[in-house]
C-alpha cells in the first residue's frame, strides 16, 4: 500500500515538477550562463558580471527600472482601489444570478487576448477615436484629442489587463468572512468607515496582498501594453529587454537585464511582505 502511495505522488507530482524544470528552472539557468558571458573578440566570450554591471553604471538603464516600478505601483495601487469596493459587493452583497452575472462581466473582457484588448483601447482613445469624437460633438475640445502614446494610456491598459487577478483573490477572501460580525460591529455602535477599517480590511489582507503581488508582476512584465499605448518612447523596462534581444542581438546584456528584472522584483515583492507583515503561506492559504 505504502508503495502505490508512493508511486500515485510520483505521477501526481511529475507534470509538475516537469513544468518547472523544462520551462522555469533550465531556461534560467541557460540565461544566467548567457549574462555572465562577456564578448572579448568575435565567437569567443569570457566568463564576466561585465553585463550586470552595465545596469547600475549607465543610468538610462537604472532610471527605466525605476520608472517602470513605480508605475506599475502605481497601477497597483489604482486596480486595488477600483477592485475593492466591486469585490465586496459581488462577495458580500450581490445575491443568486446578479453576483454570478456581475463576476462573469469581470472574466468576459480575457475571453479575448491581451492583443485584441489593447487594440480596443486603441481604438478609443486614438485621434480619430470614440472618445475624441464624443468630447468634440459635446463642444468640450475644438478639435482631434490624442490620447494615446502617454503614461495615461499606458496606466489604464495596465489597470484593465489586471483587474481580474485583484478581484478574484479579494471575492475569495471576502465570501470567507461571517456576515455576522459585520452585524455584531454593527450592533456595538460601530460607523461604516470603522468596520471597514477594523474588520473588512484586516480579514481581506491576504487577498489584497496576494492580488497585489499577481498585479505588480504582471504590470512590471508586461511588453505589449506599454509598447502599444504608450509609444516608442514609453521607457518601459521590458522594452529595453526586447530591444537587446531582438534589435541588437545583445543576447549577453539582454539576458543580464532579465535576470536584474527578476531580482529586483522579487525583492520588491519580499519588501511588500515585510511591510505588511504578511508572509507566502498566509498569502497563499
Amino acid at each position: 500500500m505504502r508503495a502505490e502511495a508512493k508511486l500515485g505522488l510520483a505521477l501526481l507530482l511529475t507534470p509538475l515538477l516537469l513544468w518547472l524544470s523544462l520551462l522555469i528552472i533550465i531556461p534560467h539557468i541557460n540565461m544566467l550562463f548567457i549574462a555572465l558571458r562577456e564578448r572579448v573578440a568575435v565567437a569567443t566570450y569570457e566568463t564576466s558580471p561585465a553585463n550586470f554591471l552595465t545596469f547600475f553604471r549607465e543610468p538610462l538603464y537604472m532610471w527605466t527600472f525605476v520608472r517602470t516600478a513605480l508605475m506599475s505601483v502605481m497601477a497597483t495601487v489604482i486596480t486595488l482601489v477600483i477592485a475593492f469596493p466591486v469585490s465586496y459587493y459581488i462577495a458580500k452583497i450581490a445575491k443568486g444570478r446578479r453576483k454570478s452575472g456581475l463576476f462573469l462581466l469581470c472574466l468576459v473582457p480575457f475571453w479575448v487576448s491581451e492583443l485584441v484588448r489593447t487594440f480596443g483601447w486603441m481604438i478609443l482613445l486614438r485621434e480619430t477615436g470614440v472618445v475624441s469624437n464624443v468630447l468634440q460633438y459635446l463642444g468640450l475640445v475644438q478639435g482631434p484629442v490624442e490620447m494615446l502614446y502617454n503614461d495615461a494610456a499606458i496606466m489604464v491598459g495596465l489597470v484593465y489587463t489586471s483587474m481580474l487577478f485583484m478581484v478574484v483573490p479579494l471575492v475569495t477572501t471576502m465570501e470567507s468572512l461571517d456576515d455576522a460580525v459585520i452585524e455584531a460591529g454593527y450592533d456595538l455602535g460601530g460607523s461604516g468607515p470603522s468596520i471597514l477599517r477594523e474588520i473588512i480590511i484586516p480579514h481581506a489582507t491576504p487577498g489584497i496582498v496576494s492580488g497585489s503581488i499577481v498585479v505588480f508582476m504582471l504590470s512590471l512584465g508586461n511588453y505589449l501594453t506599454p509598447t502599444m499605448l504608450g509609444g516608442k518612447e514609453s521607457l518601459w523596462f521590458t522594452e529595453l529587454i526586447y530591444s537587446q534581444f531582438i534589435v541588437r542581438f545583445n543576447w549577453e546584456l539582454g539576458a543580464a537585464f532579465g535576470f536584474m528584472l527578476l531580482i529586483l522584483s522579487s525583492v520588491i515583492v519580499w519588501g511588500m511582505l515585510r511591510l505588511t507583515g504578511q508572509t507566502l503561506e498566509k498569502t497563499m492559504g
